[in-house]
């Protein structure tokens, strides 16, 4: 198949380029500042409408996988402009560029569309994001054929200008340093290599709609970190329990934007991960980049 992905030196992106190379697929990789390792490259950038429209109707995937975006949530609360141009309208220009040539979109939204209130939310729960980032995501949800919203996305090598919290953690702990972790936020931690196999599939089905893709298992951010430490054979009392009230942050963020994923896990044949298997899973793949 002939794929578009967009964002593909990115920590999602890249590993779903990986994979789909793998099994054969014909990949493109979009890139704004950093190459792709895989695929054939080509560079485009998401605040230019035409020159999307240029990229995909030059290369006329079958499928595009939306994974680009602005992702730092305080950017985007204090570049609000630029935001909206890239999540918002980018993603627009993505999606009416793919229709043009009879491409199915597949979009990678976030958990931050919800107010954090309750958690576990489903698909049809109401939407009501409290800072700009989850804004402008949703804002994106409504242009593409099938949104996959997913949080805290983690793996075992680090993408092109940013590190994961997973390694970022390992790398802390490995060295003696303490990190201080929030014990009052709530998330469903996505193990990378698992979410972009469901977007593979989800792709391949031409799944239409909303699918919640994270991982199974609802802990706070210090239980992961915890788990973390415990999987890697780390010093589980270098990670220090805060508060989300102590962090420095200049946009809110969500209490509880767990994700319940029983939709994913009824149609999907590789659904979301537990903790656990996540966990083995990126240990295997760290011991095997070694």
């Amino acid at each position: 198949m002939r794929l578009f992905i967009t964002g593909g030196s990115g920590l999602l992106g890249s590993r779903l380029a990986e994979i789909a190379a793998d099994r054969g697929d014909d990949v493109f990789s979009g890139y704004c500042h950093h190459l792709p390792e895989v695929g054939e490259r080509i560079k485009f950038d998401l605040e230019d409408k035409g020159g999307i429209r240029d990229k995909i109707l030059e290369v006329r995937p079958e499928v595009v996988y939306h994974t680009a975006a602005l992702t730092d949530v305080d950017r985007c609360e204090t570049d609000q402009d630029l935001a909206w141009k890239i999540n918002a309208e980018g993603t627009e220009s993505v999606a009416k560029s793919a229709a043009e040539v009879g491409a199915f979109v597949v979009y990678v939204s976030t958990d931050y569309v919800f107010d954090g209130d309750r958690g576990f939310y489903r698909e049809d729960d109401r939407t009501d994001p409290i800072n700009n980032y989850g804004l402008t995501k949703l804002l994106g949800e409504r242009f593409c054929d099938c949104v996959a919203r997913t949080c805290v996305i983690y793996g075992a090598r680090p993408a092109s200008g940013k590190v994961n919290f997973a390694l970022w953690l390992i790398e802390k702990l490995k060295d003696g340093g303490e990190a201080r972790i929030v014990t009052d936020q709530y998330v469903t931690p996505t193990l990378n290599t698992n979410l972009a196999k469901m977007l593979l599939e989800a792709g391949d089905k031409r799944l239409s709609g909303i699918y919640h893709m994270a991982g199974a298992t609802r802990i706070s951010r210090y239980g992961f970190a915890q788990k973390l430490a415990e999987v890697f054979g780390l010093d589980p009392q270098l990670v220090i329990p805060s508060k989300m009230s102590d962090m420095i942050w200049k946009a809110k963020r969500p209490e509880d934007s767990s994700l319940d994923v029983a939709r994913a896990q009824a149609i999907l044949d590789d659904g979301p991960y537990d903790l656990e298997k996540s966990l083995t899973a990126l240990k295997e793949e760290i011991e095997t980049t070694v």
